[in-house]
């Protein structure tokens, strides 16, 4: 392949030999470097690949592909353009033969709702024919395999390697959740969307290392309604307009409010042992009853998501109403059957936010009590535990502190800190370090109308002790709980 064939979309400028060459590969990781690539210099958080320009060029490198000087070896090309990862992105599409063109892309992006709503969008796809690929949170899903997920949205080289193999394995579509920092990053530069979606807008991701303030947090969630066709929102959410401010899309609404062009009506929470649901009425653009296994406005407004994207694809009514009554996704108010006069359930919630939500929504359905078992995770904010403590403490009948992944931190520090947050409520609570012990304590005590929350590790199929990941799922311990008793 000629250079100049991957950089055929890109403006540059040759600092330093020929642009014609032929090259092997397309790489942005040292470690990776063959000989006869094209090597893109990335300036990460951790490193920055123009250090390594004479490492990979004594390694074979043919080209750079820079944004900085850099010190080359004498028969190495050197390109120069504005930006590397927004290079890199569009190198890669044309490394990979533009596989996104061939492709229906589905983007959603939002602070909360995107994993579930790609699963409800995917479910509902595949029950009327259409073979859809899958980028997201938990994993990426080509045909029938499954590869576990690093970041939301992958680096764009991985994303158009996914997109190449999805079209290999004849996929016509493609669901994936673009996450605000995959946009900053220009991991999803250059991909024509078909259809972009705002779920909604939360103060998260504002740090040193993500976003500098949230009107950046806001700009950056709006670049993906530049490049799609058609853009649906979330009505209801105060930023939608200010997200939206630049969009070229055209754009439909959706949401709780009149305006919305569609739009849920006579809303009902639905409870029964063991089970809690939601039904409602969709108006507007459609006009049918749906309900859903799973609880709360957050349902209502992730599958109202759903089938606005599935009403640009044709689905029969019938086919919609059928999918979202069994849509359901792992770690995601997963319900568990355990008894019949109590229901458990598991959830990824592992951020104050996320969990006032969950239990916000679960108040709704007035159980009996609320409990609800978690831990906070080692080598992150401290902050984050007292904020957990305190949401638990206000919100719960009963917590059961306990330990989630601990990293390099001693379990006891981590749960000493979400004390601290609890002890600012009366919220009763004890601690139990031991997860299954924890989980085992919450069955066996356990009453008539309870709601029983197990929060923080969702999909998550490990514990991370000391650089060690261990085997260890929620639902495991749960199985193990149940036969010992």
């Amino acid at each position: 392949m000629r250079l100049t064939q991957l950089l055929e979309h890109l403006e540059y400028e040759v600092v330093k030999g020929n642009h014609e060459i032929e090259v092997t590969e397309l790489i942005n990781d040292s470690r990776k470097v063959t000989p006869g690539c094209v090597f893109v210099c990335i300036s990460g958080a951790v490193s920055d690949g123009h250090e390594y320009a004479g490492e990979v060029g004594a390694k074979g490198a043919k080209a750079l592909i820079t944004e900085k000087e850099v010190e080359a070896l004498e028969d190495v090309t050197v390109i120069r353009v504005k930006d590397t990862r927004y290079a890199l992105a569009l190198m890669s599409a044309a490394y990979f033969g533009y596989p996104a063109d061939k492709l229906k892309i589905i983007g959603i992006t939002g602070t909360k709702g995107k994993t579930t709503t790609t699963y409800m969008v995917k479910s509902i796809l595949e029950g009327v024919g259409h073979k859809v690929g899958l980028i997201g949170t938990i994993e990426a899903i080509i045909g029938d395999k499954s590869i576990p997920a690093n970041n939301t949205t992958p680096e764009s080289y991985t994303i158009h390697q996914y997109f190449a193999e999805m079209v290999k394995a004849g996929c016509d579509s493609v669901v994936m959740e673009v996450s605000s920092q995959g946009l900053m990053l220009h991991r999803t530069a250059g991909i024509p969307f078909e259809i972009g979606i705002f779920t909604n807008l939360g103060e998260d991701h504002i740090g040193p290392n993500e976003h500098k303030d949230f009107e950046d947090y806001k700009r950056c969630k709006g670049i993906l309604f530049t490049q799609c066709r058609l853009g649906i929102a979330n009505i209801d959410d105060p930023w939608y307009q200010d997200v939206f401010r630049n969009a070229t899309c055209q754009v439909e609404t959706f949401g709780m409010s009149k305006e919305a062009d569609l739009r849920a009506t006579d809303i009902e929470h639905i409870t029964r042992p063991g089970y809690l649901g939601v039904r409602y009425h969709v108006n507007g653009l459609m006009d049918f009853d749906v309900e859903i296994d799973i609880p709360g406005d957050f349902s209502v407004y992730n599958s109202l998501t759903a089938i606005a994207v599935c009403r640009h694809f044709n689905v029969p009514v019938e086919n919609i109403k059928n999918a979202l009554k069994v849509a359901k996704v792992r770690g995601r108010i997963e319900m568990v059957k355990v008894s019949d006069e109590f229901t458990m359930m598991i959830d990824y919630a592992h951020n104050a936010m996320s969990l006032e939500s969950l239990l916000h929504t679960l108040r709704d359905y007035h159980p009996e009590r609320i409990v609800t078992i978690f831990g906070c995770g080692g080598n992150r904010s401290r902050t984050r535990r007292y904020e957990m403590g305190e949401v638990s403490g206000r919100m719960s009948d009963l917590t059961i502190i306990t330990s989630d992944n601990p990293r390099f931190e001693e379990p006891q520090v981590i749960i000493d800190d979400i004390i601290t947050g609890m002890k600012k409520t009366d919220g009763e609570y004890i601690s139990i370090c031991d997860r299954k012990e924890a989980i085992r304590y919450a069955i066996e005590h356990g009453r008539a109308g309870d709601v029983i929350i197990l929060a923080g590790k969702g999909h998550e199929t490990y514990q991370e002790i000391k650089g060690v990941k261990y085997d260890m799922d929620d639902r495991n311990l749960i199985k193990e709980v149940l036969e010992e008793l």
